[in-house]
């Protein structure tokens, strides 16, 4: 049996009598924002046989809804055939839009992923813009911007995200967390 997608409120309502929320997402994501009532189980790292439960519905999220939807199955696993449960349809982001508190703190960096959009998009446009303005030669930023978001999609490996985790920002969030 797949998990079921629930609203945010339904959510909300399922956590009042005693749900158990699991946040999925990584651990430089939980840190910047969360649901205070959820707990902090990365995808990454979850098993099965795990006790997440103890008899009450279990209910994931992850940002957008995106992950816990391709993970349905492992995620239902790992909640055990006797458990009941869910998916939060849109995730923190729904639950957001939904005027549901969440917790925030805007001294921790935004995410590693995004982190690494904003860069390579940067180096990218600016190799661009260089290459217009100043000399082709510059086509070189974008063409290696380029190799390395395939090289990073085809060995799961992302020398920017490697590099951007030793920047002094990140340092002390990798360590709280």
């Amino acid at each position: 049996m797949a998990l079921q997608t629930i609203s945010p409120q339904q959510a909300r309502k399922l956590l009042d009598a005693g749900a158990v929320l699991v946040d999925i997402r990584e651990a430089d994501e939980h840190a910047r924002e969360h649901i205070a009532a959820a707990r902090h189980m990365p995808l990454s790292g979850l098993d099965d046989g795990i006790e997440l439960h103890q008899g009450k519905p279990v209910i994931f999220h992850c940002r957008s809804g995106a992950r816990t939807l391709a993970n349905a199955q492992r995620l239902k696993s790992v909640a055990g055939d006797d458990c009941d449960a869910f998916i939060v349809e849109g995730g923190l982001d729904a639950w957001r839009k939904a005027g549901l508190p969440i917790v925030t703190d805007r001294r921790r960096p935004i995410d590693i992923q995004r982190q690494v959009q904003i860069v390579a998009g940067g180096l990218g446009f600016a190799g661009v813009l260089f290459a217009v303005l100043l000399s082709p030669w510059f086509l070189i930023v974008p063409g290696f911007i380029g190799a390395g978001l395939l090289f990073a999609g085809v060995t799961g490996t992302c020398g920017m995200a490697r590099l951007l985790m030793l920047a002094p920002w990140n340092r002390g969030m990798l360590r709280a967390t």
